[in-house]
């Protein structure tokens, strides 16, 4: 099983000539994502979305409620603005549109991911102000699972046990949504809102190393926490490598948006516990988790792999120039790697989903080994931004 073995792979260091050979990389992958896409695209029905594959290698697709289903949109986005092509630019639209009704769905606060990714996007892109008011929709939504005696935005919803307010580190990814909402209504709620859930967040989820839980359980009365824990890692106390790159991501984009060094600081201090953890792989490519008993004979996420890189390439525009330049080699192995047959498909292989061996929940056994639309997408996204540094 690939997932599971150490790849050889040539690993390329500071200095060398290999900047054009990447950027061919990258537009040879846009270009086959382009057609494989297109091909996805013609297997849905026309209100679902691409999920992963079931373990009998049939296509497994989702509603628009799922928390997933804004990625696959964004992706067609992506290629949208790397290949200029009208017809993807349709399908985009298409896919975008089914997710309207999410804008007031406020059942989860996954609500960051499906709008944003998908119609951010397609604002972002075509400058139509008709996607502005759905986006603003939205993250008025998300502001129904804000709490103040909390001070966070809840994630998940325990019906078995009414005081249990859980918060998992993934929802750094959705205060994106609103730090735009913000900027664009001038309302200090959203802002406050979203920077309190950070420092929340950077204070209770994260170890002194750097690492961080996956969930955290808040009584929701007084604010205090009551557990740490975890849903998809080895164990409560390790890291689940995702995880990892879901604060990576969320806390360099809190410093953008914020422009608050505490969040850049913290961003730093999460990259530097990746990229130099003693059971990273050499190619890059982390383990599902970092403290999994079975490594080196367990899966490897490239769902991890892919956020991960395109943090890095984010965090280095915020960085001196010895920190820009390991995180660009690290995110510029990382994409080389899942580029290689090793992780990248070919066009017709499973139905045509970008990369193979994502890992998405492991302990209750689902999407182990397959491809995920969201690897699909921030591998898209860090290729684009990997190319803007090399032009």
């Amino acid at each position: 099983m690939i997932g599971k073995i150490l790849l050889a792979v040539t690993i390329f260091t500071a200095g060398c000539s290999y900047q054009q050979n990447t950027a061919d990389i990258i537009k040879s992958s846009f270009d086959k994502a382009a057609i494989q896409y297109s091909k996805l695209f013609d297997e849905l029905p026309d209100t679902l979305f691409p999920r992963s594959i079931y373990s009998d290698g049939s296509l497994w697709t989702n509603e628009s409620g799922w928390w997933t289903s804004g990625f696959f949109p964004g992706s067609l986005w992506y290629l949208y603005e790397y290949g200029s092509d009208d017809r993807i630019k349709n399908l985009a639209l298409q896919k975008t549109m089914v997710l309207d009704l999410e804008k007031y769905n406020y059942s989860d606060h996954d609500i960051g991911f499906k709008i944003f990714c998908s119609y951010g996007n397609a604002l972002r892109l075509t400058t139509d102000s008709s996607f502005t008011p759905v986006i603003i929709d939205a993250a008025y939504t998300l502001m129904k699972r804000y709490k103040p005696d909390v001070g966070c935005f809840r994630s998940w919803d325990d019906i078995s046990d009414s005081t249990e307010y859980l918060v998992i580190v993934d929802n750094m990814m959705n205060l994106e949504l609103l730090f735009w909402a913000f900027k664009q209504t001038g309302d200090s709620v959203l802002f406050k809102s979203a920077v309190s859930h950070a420092d929340k967040t950077m204070q209770n989820h994260y170890r002194r190393d750097g690492s961080c839980y996956h969930v955290l359980s808040y009584n929701q009365q007084n604010g205090g926490v009551k557990q740490k824990k975890t849903a998809q890692g080895y164990s409560d106390e390790s890291s689940w490598t995702r995880g990892q790159a879901w604060g990576l991501y969320g806390f360099t984009m809190a410093y953008r948006e914020t422009g608050l060094k505490r969040y850049l600081d913290h961003s730093q201090k999460i990259a530097l516990f990746f990229l130099n953890h003693p059971r990273l792989p050499i190619d890059k490519i982390p383990y599902w988790d970092f403290d999994s008993p079975d490594i080196p004979d367990t899966y490897r996420d490239a769902s991890a792999a892919a956020i991960t890189a395109s943090a890095l390439i984010e965090l280095a525009q915020y960085s001196n120039d010895s920190l820009k330049s390991f995180y660009l080699d690290n995110a510029e192995i990382i994409i080389t790697v899942l580029s290689s047959p090793d992780y990248r498909t070919s066009i017709d292989e499973n139905f045509n989903f970008l990369l193979k061996h994502g890992v998405g929940h492991l302990p209750a056994n689902s999407e182990v080994d397959v491809p995920l639309s969201y690897a699909d997408y921030y591998y898209l996204e860090a290729m684009s931004r990997l190319l803007k540094f090399l032009k």
